[in-house]
């Protein structure tokens, strides 16, 4: 792990894995649909979608499984099935904490999602007045300026731009949970904090600039930013 931690002024939040504890609602919406086929959804796989937009998530999913469906129909289905799981996602350990000590010292911080905006509002139901602390937000599935998902940079890039005054890339510290994440906002040219799954392989996390193993572990005076008061 590299030690040599550069000052910030600006963060960018992923939210699925990382803020709410969405990732285990997703295998079971996969899962709902795979029983039909008699086929299992595995970390394996789960590994390799991570953080992807829509589309592509569901034409790696037909396309692995062989499934006698069009990936349309495959977005159909899970976005049905997640509606009905995601409505109340619970925060993952230590994002509170770390959202309202940003928004309490007056740092800047963004949401970078791959969700779509109708998702994003959905599973943040029980949170509104947290969400409701982040400069903006950038719903990357149905944000026209994201033209490409991660592992591309465009979602944070598009992120820092919206600031009200744009930071430089190097600025801004990403926060993520999937290797695709770690790898668009690395290509950002970003500093990465990375908070995988327990069950991710840690070659597949060393290419983050710091790997945690929950957001209560960050310690924001790492990175030039104002220390947790208690």
């Amino acid at each position: 792990m590299d030690n040599q931690l550069k000052k910030v002024t600006h963060c960018i939040f992923d939210m699925d894995g990382l803020l709410l504890d969405t990732e285990r609602l997703y295998s079971e919406a996969m899962q709902m649909i795979l029983d039909k086929y008699g086929k299992t959804f595995t970390f394996e796989v789960k590994e390799q979608i991570m953080g992807l937009q829509t589309k592509a998530a569901a034409e790696f999913m037909v396309q692995h499984y062989d499934l006698p469906i069009p990936w349309e129909e495959w977005a159909k289905q899970q976005q049905a099935n997640t509606e009905k799981l995601m409505l109340h996602s619970q925060l993952m350990p230590g994002a509170e904490r770390l959202l309202r000590h940003l928004h309490a010292t007056k740092t800047p911080f963004a949401l970078a999602t791959s969700s779509g905006l109708h998702m994003m509002e959905l599973k943040t139901t029980d949170h509104r007045e947290l969400f409701g602390l982040f400069n903006h937000k950038v719903c990357g599935s149905s944000d026209k300026e994201v033209a490409n998902g991660k592992p591309a940079p465009d979602i944070f890039l598009v992120a820092a731009a919206r600031f009200k005054v744009p930071p430089a890339a190097a600025d801004c510290l990403v926060f993520e949970d999937s290797p695709n994440g770690v790898t668009a906002g690395i290509s950002a040219g970003m500093q990465v904090v990375m908070v995988p799954d327990p069950r991710m392989p840690q070659e597949k996390c060393s290419h983050a600039t710091q790997v945690l193993s929950t957001l209560e572990d960050f310690k924001p005076e790492q990175f030039g930013l104002p220390p947790f008061k208690e």
